[in-house]
């Protein structure tokens, strides 16, 4: 629930700054938005709804530890971004990927349904594909790139 009630109130956050700056439109705004929809928004949902259906064993310090790191990086990368403050949005980074490998490990038993197999691959594919995604963003911007 802390999850679905989060990833709303980032995408009518996301919704608001969109309708804000329509007419006055930056780079920094349109990322802003972007990631603010999708990351804090739609992929924290779906975190929390994997988490819910794909690791129930998982104990309730484990939920709402991956929930407050992710929502801390997330937090940290907008700030950082917004203020061109690189080692906030390196800290923030590291937070991210954190969060992600944790709940990679939480996910690790699985439901035990044999129907969620395919599920759980495909969840566990797009959580190291995320923090993947995320240090190489990092890493290239760190080098100019």
């Amino acid at each position: 629930l802390p999850f679905l009630i989060a990833g709303i109130a980032y995408t009518i956050a996301g919704g608001m700054l969109a309708a804000a700056t329509a007419f006055t439109t930056t780079e920094k705004t349109a990322w802003a938005t972007a990631y603010i929809v999708l990351i804090g928004g739609v992929v924290q949902v779906a975190l929390g709804a994997a988490l819910a259906t794909l690791a129930p064993g998982a104990d309730v310090r484990t939920r709402w530890g991956i929930f407050a790191l992710f929502n801390l990086g997330n937090v940290g990368v907008l700030v950082g971004q917004l203020t061109a403050t690189v080692l906030v949005t390196d800290a923030a980074t590291v937070a991210l990927a954190a969060s992600l490998a944790w709940a990679l490990v939480a996910t690790r038993q699985g439901s035990g349904r044999p129907e969620h197999r395919g599920w759980l691959l495909a969840f566990r594919i797009l959580l190291v594909f995320l923090a993947v995604s995320m240090v190489t963003g990092v890493v290239l911007a760190q080098i100019g790139l």
